[in-house]
This record gives structure tokens, C-alpha cells and sequence, in this order.
């Protein structure tokens, strides 16, 4: 059977249709099209001035953001229902694997640590999950989830976005070696 112009229209169309009803084909057809987000120079970023946000460890230990001061921070505030947050989980385990020992990986969920755990367990995610004891400080207040915030040593938020990214993109990397390097 040959392919004519119609047939191939409505397979794209029904290939789109089960893209969007199916949770794990939404997350990588958003993978796929996901860009490296903004970045901000650290002149003309916001300053981080509360620091006091009590966090529960959800697979780690409890910690105050206050403890992160002086310290490149990488945030995302998601959820496991979110189908943007899937998109960009693997994204971000990836560069966790290579700058979990220098960059401070702070996730934040509501969701309950067996719902966390459990996808965890079934994406092979380990970076550090927490729960909101406070309210977060004003420059991470967000009505949209996945939110994504980079804050410099010097307490800048040189990147602040809602929505699926490609956080282990090279301008990533380079921003957090720029960052690390306190460039």
C-alpha cells in the first residue's frame, strides 16, 4: 500500500493524539522539544535576601536553605503528576550525576515521600527531594509547575523559569562552571 498526503496527515494526527493522552509519551515528545532556558547576568539578577526556608528531607536529611548561603543552588519546585516535570526529570538526573558533588541540588515536591520514592525507583532518580516546612523566600514563589531557579554564590537567581527545560544542555554546564569558577 502506498502512502498518499491524507494517509500521512492522520497517522501524524493519531500519533499526536496518543502522545498527549499518554503520560509517558507527553513527557518525551516535551523532552524532545525543550530548550536550554534564559540565563541572567549576575548584574542584573534579583538578590536572594531570605535564605530561611526550612526543608524535609524526603530522601536525604532536613535541612534551612540558610545552610546553602554562599553556595550555587539548583532548585526545582515539581511534582510527579506534572507531565513537564517528567519531561525534564532525566534531563536533570543527568547533570545531577555530574555536579552533585559541587552544585547544591534542591527539589521540591508536594507530593508524599512513597508517591517521590516510588517514581524514583521506577525513572532511576536519586537527586535530593524535600517537602516545604515554610513558605519559600518571594523569588521562588511560583503559581506554575516545573519552576527552576539557579542562585550564584553571591545570592543572584541568574536563572528563573517555569516550564520543562533542557537543564543538561552545554549553556547549563557552562553557567554552573562559570558560577562555580565565580565568574
Amino acid at each position: 500500500m502506498k502512502l498518499n498526503k491524507g494517509m500521512f496527515s492522520n497517522i501524524i494526527f493519531v500519533l499526536l493524539i496518543v502522545a498527549l493522552v499518554y503520560p509517558n509519551s507527553r513527557a518525551w515528545l516535551l523532552r524532545q522539544i525543550a530548550f536550554a532556558p534564559s540565563v541572567r547576568s549576575e548584574i542584573k539578577s534579583p538578590t536572594l535576601k531570605d535564605y530561611n526556608w526550612a526543608l524535609k528531607g524526603l530522601n536525604t536529611t532536613d535541612i534551612n536553605f540558610m545552610s546553602l548561603k554562599n553556595k550555587v543552588v539548583f532548585i526545582n519546585i515539581w511534582a510527579t503528576w506534572c507531565p513537564p516535570c517528567r519531561a525534564e526529570m532525566p534531563l536533570i538526573q543527568e547533570l545531577y550525576k555530574d555536579y552533585k558533588d559541587k552544585v547544591n541540588f534542591v527539589l521540591v515536591t508536594s507530593d508524599d515521600a512513597s508517591k517521590v520514592m516510588a517514581y524514583y525507583k521506577e525513572h532511576n532518580l536519586d537527586f535530593p527531594t524535600y517537602n516545604m516546612y515554610s513558605k519559600e523566600p518571594e523569588l521562588f514563589t511560583t503559581r506554575s509547575i516545573p519552576a527552576t531557579f539557579i542562585v550564584s554564590k553571591k545570592g543572584k537567581v541568574v536563572v528563573s523559569t517555569t516550564g520543562a527545560a533542557n537543564w543538561n544542555s552545554k549553556k547549563v554546564r557552562r553557567l554552573l562552571d562559570k558560577l562555580l569558577a565565580g565568574k
